[in-house]
This record gives structure tokens, C-alpha cells and sequence, in this order.
């Protein structure tokens, strides 16, 4: 009798075993530091000039929405793409967190650049921009060079540089795993991955 009962707890957890996914170092994701972040962690490596970021937009805006409290989620712009604008909107990213419109700004950036096709040339077009989210033109001209917009965008690079990232989007977890999507078939894939690295203990 209890060997049937084994057998029949086998078989209805089997179905469950199969559905979670076998995630493997080197296939699903790469380790680019061996020390991870300090707290839970997801970053998103972005540029706006990057169609596939745009593309990315939903899935990772998803995954924002469902991680857990405790998880810091950070994007970090990319500078090499988008020649000197690569860097100059690198720098209006910073300035619309410290100035929390960036939520807004980012759809008007990727709605710009991915379908408009009208990418901003200079700094006074990106200021035009910041001015219709309600700044003014006095309050950006005063923060978009200021100590703490430059001292961002210099941690941006530093993260770029010490975690090796070649191309985005990229997804680290941890400041430790590097997800591999071009391995991943759908979003609770993508999901599934980014929750087994953050509990990922080693």
C-alpha cells in the first residue's frame, strides 16, 4: 500500500517537474562578476536609439510590475549608441529620474525615435521635451550638468564597463547573472529565469 502511495505522489508531481524549466549556466545565463549586489537587484541595460529595446519595452515593464518588494529594479542607459546623443540622453535619463517624470519621458523618447523617427539632434531639443513634461526651462538648464545628473551617468558607465555589457537590451541579476534572452521562447520564460537568479544561491 505505501508503495502505491508513492507511486501515485510520483506520478502527480511529475506534471510539475516537467512545467519548471532546467535553467543552465552558459546556456540561460552567464556570470559576469563574482560578488552580486548587496541587496536583490534587476537592471536593465537600455538605449532609446535601440529598436530592440523598444521592442523589449513590454516584457520588461511586465517583469517590473510582478517582482517582489524587497527587489530593486534599476535601468541603466547605455552611451554607444546614438553617436554624442547616445550620451546626451544618457544624461536626460538621469535628470528625468532626479526629477521623477520618468515615466513619461521614456515613452516620449522611444516614441520619438523608434516611430516617429524623429530623433532629437541636441541638447535644446531634449530640453523642448523636458519643458511639455512641465519643467522649466531654468530648473533643467540648472540640473542637466549639475554634480548629481554627472555623477549618475558616470556610475551608468561604470556599470556598462565592469559588467562587460556588448549589446542591448541586457538584463542583470544581482549585479551577478547576465540573462542569455536569446535562449528564452516567451515572457514566463523570461520571468521564470529573472526569479531563479534572484534566489539563486551561491
Amino acid at each position: 500500500m505505501k508503495k502505491i502511495i508513492l507511486i501515485c505522489l510520483a506520478m502527480l508531481l511529475a506534471p510539475l517537474t516537467q512545467a519548471a524549466p532546467l535553467f543552465k549556466e552558459g546556456v540561460n545565463y552567464d556570470v559576469v562578476r563574482q560578488t552580486g549586489s548587496a541587496k536583490p537587484e534587476v537592471m536593465e541595460f537600455f538605449s532609446y536609439y535601440c529598436p530592440h529595446c523598444f521592442q523589449f519595452e513590454p516584457i520588461i515593464q511586465a517583469l517590473r510590475a510582478d517582482l517582489p518588494a524587497d527587489v530593486a529594479f534599476v535601468r541603466n542607459p547605455v552611451s554607444f549608441l546614438g553617436r554624442e546623443m547616445g550620451a546626451e540622453l544618457q544624461r536626460a535619463y538621469a535628470l528625468a529620474i532626479m526629477l521623477k517624470v520618468e515615466d513619461k519621458f521614456t515613452p516620449i523618447m522611444f516614441d520619438l525615435i523608434q516611430v516617429k523617427r524623429q530623433p532629437p539632434k541636441d541638447r535644446a531639443a531634449v530640453k523642448a521635451i523636458f519643458e511639455q513634461l512641465g519643467v522649466s526651462g531654468e530648473e533643467f538648464d540648472g540640473a542637466i550638468d549639475s554634480f548629481a545628473v554627472t555623477g549618475q551617468v558616470a556610475q551608468y558607465d561604470r556599470n556598462t564597463a565592469s559588467l562587460n555589457i556588448r549589446g542591448v537590451p541586457s538584463t542583470v541579476v544581482n549585479g551577478k547573472y547576465l540573462v542569455k534572452s536569446e535562449s528564452l521562447k516567451s515572457q514566463d520564460e523570461y520571468d521564470q529565469l529573472v526569479s531563479f537568479l534572484l534566489n539563486k544561491a551561491d
